[in-house]
């Protein structure tokens, strides 16, 4: 770290190679604290096009190869979380339609990356947009994808399998069916916001439908996270929208900012996360530190200090089936940290 020159304004670019590389050697190897029980996180945003897939992958897989385990549930029809994780998603391939539908249970869906080891998705297919229209006759339709993936964490904890440290749940860009189960499966939601103005247009209408969830089927929902994407620091639009989200949401917003980056959007059409794509690139370095805070807000109890945090790694087993309980009717079974 010290062989790297300091620089300053007036090389801004010999300056923002500099800093990159102090960041790719702070972070490179890097292994994140395990969060003291299982994080379910959907991430959302009414409007379209503010990077909700691109965060929801690049996030797992930056989770995934700092040594967690980590779960990706796709549950946009157009399937472009499964793309961008290279994991096959064409019609007659098990997916998140079969487990809402058709009950089938999540460890006949789920594929874990080829790529990364630790990181698992349940894939959507084409056939998953007719579910929003098939779940309205379906008994406790909102509750169909919590109750499969709290079976799910409870069977791998019975089977001796390592824990889900994160599940994501990706939704498509409106309030429907699909997304009031991914408001219902978690307990902590992800908002990106684009560094433009009309990202903050839609926020105040997403905050309410939220509450909504709260109050009626989730009493644990709450936005714990809030991610800056698609940031330029040339433009005084975005740090103007970048300090009233802050200002608002001190406490969620993340210090992490997503640049807007020509690898993150190349990445896809590869088949692959920017962090396999190009490692180095400022926009998989950014994702990396996003990781990174993610990962220590969640590592230890709310108000609780280390020792009693050790204490209670002993009787992890035991609360691992206090807090899913059986996949029924109960307050949601997987609960994430406090903030």
């Amino acid at each position: 770290m010290s062989a790297i020159p300091l620089m300053d304004e007036t090389t801004p670019l010999a300056a923002e190679l500099a800093v990159d590389a102090r960041r790719r050697i702070e972070l490179a190897g890097r292994r994140f604290p395990p969060p003291w029980q299982t994080r379910v996180f959907t991430v959302a945003n009414q409007k379209g096009g503010v990077g909700k897939t691109t965060t929801t992958v690049n996030l797992a897989a930056a989770l995934a190869k700092a040594g967690l385990k980590v779960l990706v549930i796709d549950n946009d029809p157009q399937g472009n979380a499964s793309t961008a994780l290279g994991i096959e998603h064409h019609s007659g391939v098990p997916s998140t339609y079969d487990i809402l539908i058709n009950d089938v249970p999540i460890s006949e869906v789920i594929q874990e990356s080829d790529v990364i080891p630790g990181l698992y998705c349940v894939p959507a297919t084409i056939d998953l947009s007719g579910a929003e229209i098939e779940l309205v006759s379906v008994v406790a339709r909102e509750n169909r994808l919590r109750n499969a993936l709290a079976a799910y964490l409870k069977e791998r904890s019975r089977d001796g399998q390592p824990r889900i440290d994160y599940v994501f749940v990706d939704c498509p860009p409106s309030l429907g069916l699909l997304t009031v189960n991914a408001f219902v499966t978690a307990r902590e939601v992800l908002i990106p916001i684009q560094c433009e103005y009309y990202a903050l247009e839609g926020l105040s209408q997403l905050l309410n439908n939220i509450n909504l969830i709260r109050a009626h089927l989730n009493p644990a929902l709450h936005v714990s996270t809030i991610l800056l994407t698609m940031f330029d620091g040339r433009t005084n639009l975005a740090h103007q929208v970048a300090e009233e989200v802050r200002e608002h949401f001190p406490d969620q917003t993340l210090h992490t900012s997503i640049p807007r980056s020509v690898r993150i959007s190349e990445a896809p059409s590869y088949g692959q996360t920017v962090l396999t794509y190009d490692a180095g690139s400022s926009g998989a370095l950014a994702y990396l530190e996003a990781a990174r805070e993610i990962a220590k807000r969640g590592a230890l109890p709310p108000e609780t200090s280390v020792d009693q945090a050790v204490d209670e790694s002993s009787t992890q087993e035991q609360s691992v089936d206090q807090e899913l309980g059986e996949a029924s009717t109960e307050a949601p079974e997987v609960e994430g940290a406090n903030r």
